[in-house]
């Protein structure tokens, strides 16, 4: 154990990347003097919403099939179950298995991991705790107990990591978690937990990215290498997180969460089911090129609901790669 397309086809389609190296994969785009690539994908393949849609032709029935179709779409995609439920290493051997070389995972962190509330049956069953709450925090158990999790959580993903499919372990940090030198600490521990394994950031509190902590924080972040989660995201709110793209790791991330106007929901599919706009997509084009000028750029749309982030994620890459021709 270790420790420590917008057309709506439906049709097989070329994986949408988009490379800046003239030897990049059959198929793909290259541009100007970009030295990285960019990655378009969703953050869900399984989705029952997305189940519903029709995306999947009738004939794609089993795990296997959707994932491998999925795979035969985009080159990119995130794991969010195992923020609910933590992984189990025979499910990424089969990611593997089931996916071409060149196709890359995300994994979203444990919510235990990230200080979320957590409900204890979904903790392994013999690190349960013995307690009536209905959630548990990291402060719930005692140390080595924590240190077990994060050593189950970061072994049942080694194979993805084994295989060079890992794209990186998102954590995303609650709204209760602000700006500070005790929150900045847990972060570097985090890295340091998952190390060799590349982590990204992303931040729910609006005290990291206001206008007297952008800059410190960015600074932070790159003085570590820790690549920064820039969003696209409802604006006004508490965990409001502004649009900003920097680079302060070896990789950039952008994930866009929609504008839906039920962001407080607390139903996912009010506060994620937003379908972005083709002028909306298009405005994104040129940032998103900017970014992946000066380093490897992966793009997740996480405004799952139906078949709404992989529309718009094709939309995204076919104007991405459309410039280019």
């Amino acid at each position: 154990m270790r420790r420590r397309s917008a057309t709506g086809s439906r049709g097989s389609a070329t994986p949408l990347t988009v490379t800046g190296s003239p030897a990049g994969r059959a198929g793909a785009h290259t541009y100007g003097r970009a030295v990285g690539e960019i990655l378009v994908g969703t953050a869900s393949w399984t989705d029952r919403t997305l189940l519903a849609s029709g995306w999947y032709p009738p004939e794609i029935k089993s795990a296997a099939d959707r994932l491998a179709y999925y795979a035969d779409q985009f080159p990119l995609v995130e794991v969010d179950s195992t923020y609910y439920t933590p992984p189990n290493e025979r499910n990424s051997e089969l990611w593997v298995a089931r996916t071409p070389a060149s196709f890359r995972f995300h994994v979203k962190a444990f919510s235990l991991l990230t200080q979320h509330p957590t409900k204890p049956a979904s903790l392994y069953k013999d690190l349960r705790p013995e307690t009536d709450k209905k959630n548990i925090y990291l402060s719930d158990l005692p140390p080595d107990v924590v240190d077990e999790v994060w050593d189950r959580f970061l072994s049942a993903i080694e194979p993805l990591h084994a295989a060079g499919r890992l794209g990186a372990i998102l954590f995303q940090f609650p709204p209760w978690f602000p700006a500070g030198e005790r929150n900045r600490r847990y972060l570097l521990e985090c890295k340091k937990r998952c190390e060799p394994m590349p982590i990204c950031v992303e931040f729910r509190h609006g005290s990291w990215m206001n206008h007297l902590n952008t800059e410190p924080t960015l600074d932070f972040l790159r003085s570590y290498a820790v690549p920064y989660v820039c969003v696209d995201m409802p604006q006004g709110y508490p965990t409001s997180i502004p649009p900003v793209l920097a680079v302060t790791g070896k990789l950039a991330v952008v994930r866009f969460h929609g504008h839906s106007d039920k962001w407080t929901s607390r139903d996912i599919y009010e506060r994620f089911g937003y379908l972005y706009s083709a002028d909306e997509m298009r405005a994104w084009a040129p940032r998103l090129r900017e970014l992946a000028a000066t380093t490897q750029t992966h793009v997740l749309m996480n405004n799952c609901y139906r078949d709404y982030a992989q529309l718009n994620a094709r939309q995204l890459a076919t104007l991405l790669t459309d410039k280019l021709r």
